[in-house]
């Protein structure tokens, strides 16, 4: 297992662009690799295209980069760019190549720049961002706009000692040409670059892309974004303490010295159903196979956020994240065997084969046909967000040599070493019928009350991530966000084991699949504010960046609604089980 976390650790720290084998230390004159990257709309993050499908300059002989899994998984396609930015070594108006933009050129580049495409590049590992050009309104006929394609490129470099610091990249305004109407047009791209001297060290170099997130006003909302949060749970744990201290208190006095009366059974109806609040829900394989996947999902992340706090995703630390969800998630699939086989046994399930298989398909089956859809969106409109077949490969041999094997050595050692349910009353032969409920007793209403809480403890902070995964911003103060992460386990488990507590007092015995409901229902609040983010609060458009972002973005909701539900029933059977063992039953 120690080779297998070693394994992991290398992968997701060697995914950053390396110097070409160097130390980034250079002598003056020294060539310091500089990789074009891509190219893309600014608003549509996911439809990103090769630099060179663009009528760019290029060299004589364009050759690829190779990378690591989450790189090409983050949709990297790094190339070597046409520009020479050599260690202290100043141009000025150095001209790159002279060519003819022809029609359909014109017309590529005028499309690109009314999307406000921008291109990336990676200098040193240093990224940067630039656009191709701007478009400028006529003062007089607002309906009237001319496209001007950007000829010129500054970079201005700061070093020191041997070192690249900072780079800065500024296209010049005034050295640009017209590209509004279909006709051929000759051109001549050029470049400049300065160098000036710093006193920031090499270690500091990637604050400049992170301090964004620890400005004032920023941590303020974050900080409200926790001090919310917290109130929720302080408010839930008065309240289930209130349950617990005298409600609970009084039930078990009462029962204790078998003074029940008719008064009390709407009040402490839960002491009537003790013959069949233990008995096995329906659809056991599938319920098992929901906890496995749950706990694995719950495993995974907090193994990620492990990683985040230990610095493993600085900024543009490109493909570590993505490297670290592949590998984690084949790691801890033992896990989910485990987990859903054992519950699966101790629900006096038979055909544990099927339930392994079930556990195998939850989360991956959704997860695999959605990316299929996603990848041949990708493939016809010839983004980088396409994976090549060797990329495929490699992942689905990680599933067939590690996912799968692990999957069933946990199921096997979970079939194993289970114990019979620990039940604290024996279940009646047959069951009790429920009484008429009110309508906000049903799982509708309280799956929406009880998704309402968490989701409002998180829902500040959703923003930022958001802004983060679908825009470009950076988020890098992992340590709240992993308290906000606690705080969101913390509320759904007491939501959840509050309302399973009513239900049970309305002697409705059937808490199993309404808890694993309650608390993944924020999972499903999460997916409503990812309709309303890409409505009121984003500038995403077009088919492709639609569809990966509520294709992805439903496989996160059901992930969460997996993980968050599991939490709930977990909660609630501890909960029950402590109940029923303080009170005897008959």
């Amino acid at each position: 297992m120690e080779v297998a976390w070693l394994f992991l650790l290398m992968l997701a720290c060697g995914s950053r662009v390396g110097a070409d084998g160097s130390d980034h230390r250079y002598k003056e004159g020294d060539h310091v690799p500089l990789y074009a990257n891509k190219v893309g709309p600014f608003h549509n993050p996911s439809e990103t295209y090769r630099f060179y499908d663009l009528p760019f300059c290029s060299p004589g002989h364009v050759t690829e980069k190779k990378e690591a899994l989450g790189e090409v998984l983050n949709g990297d396609r790094l190339v070597d760019a046409p520009y020479e930015l050599n260690f202290r070594e100043e141009k000025q108006a150095k001209s790159l190549c002279k060519r003819t933009l022809s029609e359909g050129d014109v017309g590529k580049l005028r499309d690109a720049v009314s999307k406000d495409y921008y291109f990336q590049m990676y200098y040193d590992d240093l990224p940067l961002w630039g656009f191709l050009g701007r478009i400028e309104k006529n003062k007089l006929d607002s309906s009237e706009s001319k496209y001007l394609l950007f000829l010129h490129i500054h970079f201005e470099i700061l070093y020191n000692d041997d070192r690249v610091i900072v780079i800065n990249v500024q296209t010049d305004p005034n050295l640009s040409v017209d590209i509004t109407d279909d006709k051929e047009v000759d051109v001549e791209f050029s470049y400049s670059v300065s160098w000036k001297k710093t006193e920031i060290p090499f270690e500091k170099r990637m604050e400049k892309y992170s301090k964004t997130s620890f400005m004032p006003h920023n941590l303020e909302i974050h900080w409200f974004s926790i001090i919310n949060s917290c109130v929720t749970v302080l408010l839930l744990t008065g309240f289930l303490a209130t349950i617990f201290m005298r409600v609970l208190k009084n039930d078990f006095v009462k029962y204790s010295h078998d003074e029940e009366n008719v008064e009390d059974q709407e009040e402490t109806g839960w002491k009537y159903i003790h013959g069949d609040v233990f008995r096995f829900p329906k659809n056991k394989s599938l319920f098992s196979a929901v906890i496995g996947s749950g706990t694995q999902l719950l495993a995974l992340t907090i193994f990620i956020f492990l990683l985040a706090l230990v610095g493993v995703f600085y900024p543009y630390n490109r493909g570590a994240l993505f490297t670290a969800l592949v590998v984690i998630y084949a790691l801890t699939s033992g896990i989910a065997g485990y987990t859903a086989t054992s519950f699966y046994i101790q629900l006096e399930g038979t055909n544990w084969v099927r339930n392994l298989l079930l556990t195998g398909c939850l989360f991956c089956g959704p997860l695999f046909l959605t990316f299929c859809f996603l990848n041949t969106v990708a493939i016809v409109y010839s983004a980088t967000a396409a994976l090549p077949f060797g990329t495929i490969l490699v992942i689905l041999l990680i599933w067939a040599l590690v996912t799968s094997p692990l999957l069933v050595l946990g199921s096997v050692a979970g079939k194993n070493s289970t114990t019979e349910f620990q039940a604290p009353c024996r279940t009646a032969k047959y069951p009790r019928e429920i009484p008429q409920l009110p309508w906000y007793r049903g799982t509708i209403p309280q799956m929406v009350m009880a998704g309402f809480l968490p989701f409002s403890a998180i829902y500040i902070e959703l923003y930022y991530i958001f802004a983060s995964v679908w825009g470009h911003k950076i988020y890098t103060i992992y340590s709240i966000l992993f308290i906000v992460f606690i705080i969101l386990i913390i509320v759904t488990a007491f939501i959840t084991v509050a309302l399973t507590y009513f239900q049970l007092a309305a002697e409705d015995h059937e808490w199993w699949w309404r808890s694993v409901l309650c608390g993944g229902s924020t999972g499903i609040f999460i997916l409503f504010y990812c309709i309303y983010y890409y409505r009121a609060r984003s500038d995403m458009s077009g088919f492709m960046q639609t569809s990966f972002f509520f294709g992805y973005m439903s496989c996160i909701c059901y992930g969460f609604f997996l993980m968050l539900g599991t939490i709930g029933f977990c909660a609630s059977l501890l909960f029950v089980r402590h109940i029923y063992q303080s009170i005897k039953c008959e």
